[in-house]
């Protein structure tokens, strides 16, 4: 094979979007994927949020192999010894369309090369791309094992640290801050007891969220998701943090504060044995994912070639909610959409490819990421998993406790605990800062 019209790098669902659009279209499009097959590389807690990408993919969603539909949405925040568990369960979340699934990308990802291929698409897997072919300042291909394949243009979708935008200039500087590593277990039980565990019917599913403790007072979080017969159990840790604050301080030379560790230490608390409890795990993973958000953009286009989903740094945790599966999706579509566009003039500068860039800041990927640009440095904040947890853990267990003696008035309780913790000059900043997201 010596020329074709696009090489897409990476079958995530980012380059697998790209692919879909472009083959429907009639293009010529090869996907290449250095994993085994599409999905092997990928680790995620594992769910979509449907709504900003269904007008994309409108025919898509009906035979995807979707785990469960999200009915319960669950946010814990855990001190030391003890939590506290917020559940929002909502008739919205009954009634389709329905907002968000949990997915496995093992699957998922398998069957959307499917429906790509179905459509045209050449999807080879074991490929590792060493390096890109230019002419005259243009990228006009790839190289792998010493073998090049021209294209008219290029789509690098290989991932959080992609060598393709490195490579081609576009992602200049790689700090460790904009970027966090995920461990995640899935663990198998029969459908029936999660469904049991978790209050759920059929295909009902919830989604879990935990910061505080678990985490070592290193900046991330902890994430739950129910598929259909498995739990999606990990964690997500800021790299900028485990780097300055790991050290050997176990007799094996490791670190309590290394991603396993703290995976482990997290599926020994009360609060998850009983969840996880004589299930059978199937699959263990770490990734890098970007962090850094809006301002930590790389440039997306230049010269036959454009980048997307998690090599554009398309992702935004909110804390509250994580995303990048639907933003992956939409900028693999726009990708294409400025691809064919560009086809019909037979014009793939950075001119011409800039169409995408005008797509993506009039998408909800743009406007999303810049309204929530302050999201990382807030998230950055330490009190949010050493003090705050254990402040609002603590004022709660005395509310609800009842000792041998008589109780005293819940405002006592109550004011006593603002005065000791929260009239500080600290807390007040962290008050303002709130207001910027």
């Amino acid at each position: 094979m010596e020329k074709v019209e696009f090489v897409v790098v990476g079958a995530g669902l980012s380059g697998l979007a790209t692919a879909l659009v472009l083959a429907e279209a009639g293009a010529e499009v090869l996907v290449v994927e250095r994993g085994d097959y599409p999905g092997s590389k990928n680790v995620t807690g594992g769910r979509l949020y449907l709504g900003p990408v269904r007008s994309y993919f409108p025919d898509l969603w009906q035979e995807a192999p979707l785990e469960r539909r999200v009915v319960k949405e669950r946010l814990t925040m855990m001190a030391p010894t003890s939590s506290i568990t917020a559940e929002l369960s909502s008739e919205r979340f009954h009634n389709p369309p329905y907002p968000s699934f949990t997915l496995l990308h093992a699957t998922f990802d398998r069957w959307l090369a499917d429906q790509a291929s179905a459509r045209g698409a050449m999807v080879i897997s074991g490929y590792k791309v060493d390096d890109l072919i230019y002419k005259e300042g243009k990228v006009i291909g790839i190289v792998s094992s010493g073998d090049e394949i021209h294209a008219d243009a290029v789509v690098a979708a290989d991932g959080a640290l992609s060598f393709m935008a490195e490579k081609a200039g576009l992602q200049e500087s790689r700090a460790a801050k904009n970027y966090a590593v995920t461990a995640k277990e899935v663990i198998e039980f029969p459908p029936h007891v999660i469904e049991d565990r978790f209050g759920l019917e059929n295909d009902e599913g919830a989604a879990q969220l935990f910061f505080g403790s678990l985490t070592g007072g290193i900046h991330g979080g902890g994430f739950l998701y129910t598929n259909r017969a498995s739990l999606s159990l990990g964690l997500v840790l800021a790299i900028q943090d485990l780097m300055d604050k790991s050290g050997s301080d176990l007799p094996d030379g490791q670190s309590a504060l290394s991603p396993h560790n703290l995976l482990e230490a997290f599926k020994d608390r009360s609060e998850i044995r009983p969840l996880i409890a004589d299930g059978h795990t199937v699959e263990y993973s770490a990734h890098i994912i970007p962090e850094g958000g809006f301002r930590a953009m790389p440039r997306l286009v230049t010269d036959g070639m454009l980048i997307v989903g998690d090599a554009a740094g398309f992702t935004l945790n909110m804390g509250v909610t994580v995303r990048g599966m639907d933003f992956a999706l939409a900028s693999g579509a726009m990708a294409a959409q400025t691809l064919l566009r560009a086809r019909e003039g037979a014009d793939f500068s950075s001119a011409s490819l800039s169409y995408y860039e005008s797509l993506i800041k009039e998408s909800f990927i743009w406007q999303d990421l810049k309204t929530f640009q302050n999201m990382p440095a807030f998230l950055a904040n330490s009190r949010l998993y050493e003090r705050y947890p254990s402040i609002a853990c603590d004022l709660l267990e005395q509310i609800l406790w009842v000792g041998e003696g008589p109780k005293e008035k819940l405002s006592t309780t109550i004011l006593r605990t603002i005065r000791q913790n929260l009239l500080r000059v600290d807390v007040l900043r962290d008050l303002f800062m709130m207001r910027k997201i």
